[in-house]
């Protein structure tokens, strides 16, 4: 059975929960609200309990869970990385669990106490006794990457939740400068929030000048430059990348990827595939394949194909020290 975070707020507990996946942020999250719709802010220095497995052996929290409350109704055990549910091998387990001790326990688990199984692991192994059982009994959170439409869906409601309006626009590119990382995106909305204040709609505009931008979004950028014959510009962007540490090589390799991308949506959208399905194909974020769709009328297949043959001879030039990195970079922007 799988919960959502506002049943929480329904204040009917189960007496097990499994929180696993690979999307720690969400895990966090749904133990955070769990733990602050069960227990007041008074009860938490007695009623609440963290063991980690990878440090205590599971009977300690097997302790913990047979405790009765103090002056309340519920206690709170967190077992965190519980990896005996899963299948993963781990050369630094070190801690012996008492395994059949612990299904004794799931079989009649105090009523009085609330477990929550943490497993930052994308699968369950449910051929094993213990995790079978605890499925069985347990209510289930499958922390799992989520889609870009969900994600889009997600910062419209967190906006929403710190008091601020932001543009559909603005949401694609915040969700495209983060890369999708829900981490991220939580930090930096929050950051640019509070830089706008309360009430107040954030923008594109606003996004692009306070998000911190990857290695590709600069890129991304400069090959925009490019595009638009601003050359001098795109090879003042490239010095500022240098400056700021960057390898040479990975500039090209970024260079390259965009001209990659320009290739394959030309060519897709040749065979009239829109913009969504384009993003789903290539497994990107839909907002740099509508930039792209506004670039690619500048090019031919055919030019767009001789650009990254002279990339590819470029990249075997540098990584075999055939002539000076950074001038290379500086000749492919000017040559255009």
């Amino acid at each position: 059975m799988m919960k959502v975070w506002n049943d929480f707020e329904k204040k009917v507990f189960d007496s097990l929960y499994i929180l696993y996946g690979s999307e720690e942020f969400l895990i966090e999250k749904t133990k955070d609200l769990l733990v602050q719709n069960v227990l007041q802010e008074d009860e938490l220095d007695f009623n609440l309990t963290v063991v980690d497995l990878d440090e205590s052996p599971v009977e300690t929290a097997i302790e913990q869970m047979d405790e009765f409350p103090f002056m309340g109704e519920k206690r709170v055990v967190i077992l965190k990385n519980a990896y005996f549910l899963t299948a993963a091998e781990r050369k630094r387990d070190k801690i012996v669990h008492d395994i059949e001790r612990l299904i004794a326990y799931l079989e009649n688990p105090a009523p009085f106490t609330i477990a929550v199984f943490i497993v930052p692991y994308p699968k369950l192994d449910v051929r094993k006794k213990v995790t079978k059982l605890l499925v069985k009994n347990a209510t289930v959170f499958e922390a799992k990457p989520m889609q870009d439409r969900e994600l889009m869906s997600w910062i419209s409601n967190h906006a929403k939740e710190i008091n601020v309006l932001i543009d559909s626009k603005a949401i694609e590119l915040l969700l495209y400068m983060t890369g999708g990382n829900l981490q991220t995106i939580t930090s930096e909305l929050e950051k640019v929030a509070l830089h706008v204040g309360a009430g107040e709609r954030i923008t594109t505009d606003i996004i692009d000048r306070l998000v911190v931008k990857s290695l590709d979004q600069n890129v991304f950028a400069l090959v925009d430059k490019i595009v638009h014959n601003q050359r001098q510009r795109a090879v003042e962007m490239v010095h500022d990348l240098l400056v700021q540490k960057e390898e040479p090589i990975r500039i090209l390799a970024a260079i390259a990827r965009q001209y990659r991308i320009f290739a394959q949506v030309k060519y897709l959208c040749s065979l009239g595939i829109g913009a969504p399905e384009i993003a789903a194909k290539l497994k990107i974020s839909p907002y740099p394949v509508k930039l792209a769709m506004q670039q690619i009328g500048q090019f031919s297949e055919k030019e767009l194909l001789k650009k990254l043959d002279q990339l590819a001879e470029m990249d075997f030039q540098m990584k075999t020290g055939y002539g000076d990195k950074e001038m290379l970079l500086e000749l492919f922007i000017l040559q255009g």
